[in-house]
């Protein structure tokens, strides 16, 4: 029964080690902002959380510390691409291979709004 938990630490830092890869191999590979930040803010998430597990069943004392971790990558992850990719797209920063752009739709639905409403009836 002791051989178990090494060979899921070794399974764990083995998912993690190649989610982190792929997510490095986003970075540098894929074309344009908004498609590396879905890379590094997916990918990397995962491989930091495998690797967290691996640590707290390879170190039982830093399971807690891998808990608050992982929940902290899960919880800020998401929120910090989104955030980079919003300024990204205020900046003027362009969508290689779109085909459509919502948020250009929404702004230009906003601004008509606005207009209307500033208008003397």
């Amino acid at each position: 029964m002791e051989i178990i938990w090494p060979i899921l630490a070794l399974v764990l830092v083995l998912t993690g080690t190649f989610f982190s890869i792929i997510g490095a191999l986003g970075l540098v590979r894929l074309p344009d902002v908004y498609t590396r930040l879905h890379a590094a803010g997916k990918v990397g998430v995962f491989g930091a959380a495998f690797l967290a597990g691996a640590a707290a069943l390879i170190t039982p004392s830093v399971l807690g510390k891998a808990v608050i971790l992982t929940a902290l990558l899960v919880i800020a992850g998401p929120v910090v691409s989104h955030a980079l990719a919003s300024a990204a797209y205020r900046l003027g920063t362009p969508v290689q291979r779109a085909t459509r752009d919502d948020l250009a739709v929404a702004r230009e639905r906003r601004l008509a709004m606005r207009d209307s409403m500033d208008s003397p009836v």
